[in-house]
């Protein structure tokens, strides 16, 4: 059980370091950044597939502002605040009436 709960709460830690990750990249699209430098490359590859396909399936462009990255967080806190913190209290709540 508690290595589930670990499991879990490293999920929500990597979640939560890719939210920032997509913060990050959406900030940088606000100036215009150098294509050859790595790091603004190592954005673009971590959150582009991902953003890619939010685009595909919910048409994001409203007037020139890209609300993908606003879809894509707003899952991620989703994710961890519903469904990862729900499995979390039913393993608590499952360990606690076993012992």
């Amino acid at each position: 059980m508690i290595f589930f709960l670990k499991i879990l709460q490293f999920i929500s830690w990597l979640l939560g370091a890719y939210m920032w990750v997509i913060v990050a990249a959406a900030v940088i699209t606000w100036v215009r950044p150098d294509p050859n430098n790595p790091i603004v490359r190592f954005l673009f590859a971590v959150t582009e597939p991902v953003l890619w396909r939010v685009r595909r399936i919910i048409p994001t462009n409203f007037g020139g502002f890209d609300i993908a990255p606003v879809i894509l967080i707003l899952a991620i806190i989703f994710l961890q605040n519903v469904i990862i913190s729900g499995l979390m209290s039913l393993i608590v709540g499952s360990a606690m009436n076993i012992q």
